[in-house]
């Protein structure tokens, strides 16, 4: 596959809104020891993209910068020291440092897999970070075992719609907490329950779930400590605020916020469970390169169902 000198990539050289988003021409990159360059077909967007785009993330992230961690695409070319890819390869995956809004990306070797045979490549490119969090968020923190419950609030988005399917493959009852509109949508991703976060907590949901998993986060998530059996366990994605005192009165334990590096192993599972089709991304919507700063306000609506991505091939 014969490399272009320069490409199209999406980049900010000063925080702010969607506005400060540019399509530039800049350099292709090379593949360094252990990488490989990817025409990237797709990048999945998700909150922190256009959180550190405004800001929020301070400034450990060096300007200009192209956004974009989630990556579907065909393997370019191949550094030193790679096995087990090659140039052709359709991969997907998450990058080291951002840098998926762009027509070429390199990536370390050790953040890719195969993608999905049944996948397309804007499906591949909606799941890695999701997937893996979900997973983790269920598996690793939250101990979720066959026959346990859990609460999984915002379980429409990106993250919550794939946990709500893992957990059923692992033999889970599933809640599924969300806004009315929604309701349609959890059913038929099979939830044994469903709640509108919006209203008054029934009576019969108290101390019912072994595990809350917080997709939402926010200053308004101690509700939940109320759904969780002592001894249970509320498993965070994002930045929330919940009561100590009420926790401790509750007996649950109230888990950090992780986010660990994505492995093979993690994708190579998320693929054979898409393949066995016990795993469907909901595909929100498409945006063209050109009209990422669109997609950023989509996303920042906090109103999607499924994944945002961008098509770029």
């Amino acid at each position: 596959m014969e490399m272009p000198k320069t490409m199209k990539a999406i980049r900010y050289h000063t925080y702010g809104g969607p506005d400060v988003l540019r399509l530039e021409q800049v350099t292709v990159p090379k593949a360094a020891e252990g990488e490989v360059v990817v025409r990237v077909h797709a990048a999945g967007v998700n909150p922190g993209d256009w959180q550190i785009r405004s800001g929020l993330a301070g400034d450990r992230f060096e300007l200009p910068y192209t956004p974009g961690w989630d990556i579907s695409g065909v393997v370019a070319s191949v550094g030193e020291g790679v096995t087990g890819l090659k140039q052709g390869d359709a991969v997907y995956g998450m990058t080291a440092n951002s840098g998926g809004c762009a027509e070429y990306v390199a990536v370390p070797a050790g953040h890719l897999a195969l993608k999905p045979r049944s996948a397309d490549f804007v499906q591949a490119a909606a799941l890695p970070q999701s997937g893996f969090t979900a997973w983790h968020a269920l598996f690793i923190q939250g101990k979720l075992e066959a026959g346990h419950t859990v609460l999984i609030n915002g379980a429409a988005g990106g993250v919550g719609h794939l946990a709500v399917q893992l957990a059923r493959w692992k033999g889970a009852a599933v809640i599924g907490a969300a806004s009315a509109r929604n309701k349609t949508f959890l059913d038929r991703l099979g939830v044994d329950r469903f709640v509108d976060y919006t209203a008054v907590l029934p009576p019969d949901m108290v101390r019912i779930a072994d595990l809350v998993l917080d997709t939402a986060g926010g200053d308004q998530g101690s509700w939940l400590l109320d759904t969780l059996k002592p001894g249970g366990r509320l498993v965070p994605i994002a930045w929330g605020s919940y009561s100590s005192e009420q926790a401790e009165k509750a007996s649950v334990i109230v888990q950090q916020v992780q986010y660990p590096p994505i492995a093979p192993v993690y994708l190579q599972e998320l693929s054979q469970l898409v393949d066995s089709g016990q795993l469907n991304v909901e595909i929100d919507s498409i945006f063209p390169l050109e009209e990422t700063a669109n997609a950023h306000l989509k996303s920042e609506s906090r109103r999607t169902r499924g994944k945002i991505v961008i098509s770029i091939i």
